[in-house]
């Protein structure tokens, strides 16, 4: 079995793992480790965000998936945790340090072959990554709010180099060769996977990967193995859920008996679940609460 880990979250279990904001670092720790002994139940169904002032106690079931299941990021007590807090969609509590998360400007900067030829200006990054038919290009799309940001196509595998592009000026997203069925040679896959490995491993700037599972199909093995490769080598991971509107005409699972499939794999090797989200680039289901979750990161980041 293995020990996941993340330079970029904490322990939510553990309130004396939140680092002083008198002097954050540049990254903050979670650690995963190996557990079977967890609840079989992780499809939440929150509340919508609430504004008040004085958020009521958490009731034992909050705080039980608290110290399970949820998401907490810097800045909150896991005592402090209330349904009202958890975004719609997902597991991730939102904190002090979500901000302003709307996109207002995209720009493409450059495609890179290599990793030392990306942008080395060190402004925050989030890399999308996922098998080549996930939607990872629409998910983009919808993002930014624009169409053909990102290449899209009926064809998988047609992003084949590291792409980047500039957010509201201050950050940026990546746009990775998907993995899986890319319409190319051995060769050339080969060569994709050395290259985003090395991506991954020396790029000091990146803050969380969003590592995208098709929720219209059953967890797929190629989908584990990545996210395993990312735990071991202590690489951040955010599970954004696509395809979420998607029914198979009354034949297959639904979306949400997948994604609870694929929790429940997740859960073999995780005592901490990580940060995980649902979306659907058709209906933009979960675009701004995963910006939001996005601005956390950053934000805490970037201090």
């Amino acid at each position: 079995m293995l020990l996941f880990r993340s330079r970029y979250l904490f322990i939510p279990q553990l309130s004396s793992s939140i680092l002083p904001k008198s002097h954050p670092p540049k990254s903050f720790h979670l650690q995963f480790s190996l557990s079977s002994n967890h609840p079989t139940n992780l499809h939440l169904h929150p509340q919508a965000l609430s504004t008040s002032a004085t958020p009521p106690p958490p009731s034992d079931a909050t705080a039980k998936l608290t110290r399970t299941v949820l998401f907490v990021p810097p800045g909150v007590e896991p005592n402090e945790v209330t349904e009202e807090m958890i975004l719609p969609g997902s597991n991730i509590v939102v904190g002090p340090y979500a901000g302003h998360s709307q996109i207002k400007e995209v720009a493409f900067v450059k495609s890179s072959t290599r990793p030392k030829d990306c942008p080395k200006d060190g402004l925050p990054e989030f890399a999308v990554l996922g098998r080549s038919n996930v939607g990872k290009s629409s998910l983009i799309n919808s993002l930014v709010r624009k169409k053909e940001v990102a290449l899209t196509s009926k064809k998988p595998g047609k992003t084949q180099l590291i792409n980047h592009f500039l957010i509201n000026k201050t950050w940026y997203i990546v746009d990775l060769p998907g993995y899986g069925f890319a319409k190319a040679s051995e060769s050339a896959r080969t060569d994709w996977s050395v290259f985003t490995k090395g991506y991954f491993l020396n790029r000091t700037s990146l803050v969380a990967v969003l590592l995208l599972v098709d929720a219209s199909v059953p967890p797929q093995k190629i989908d584990l193995d990545c996210a395993n490769w990312l735990g071991r080598n202590n690489i951040p991971i955010t599970f954004v859920f696509t395809k979420c509107d998607k029914m198979k005409g009354g034949k297959g699972a639904r979306p949400e008996e997948n994604i609870r499939s694929f929790q429940g794999l997740i859960r073999d090797n995780y005592k901490q679940h990580p940060p995980w989200i649902m979306t659907s680039s058709v209906t933009n289901l979960g675009r701004d609460e995963l910006l939001l979750h996005m601005s956390q990161l950053r934000n805490y980041w970037d201090v």
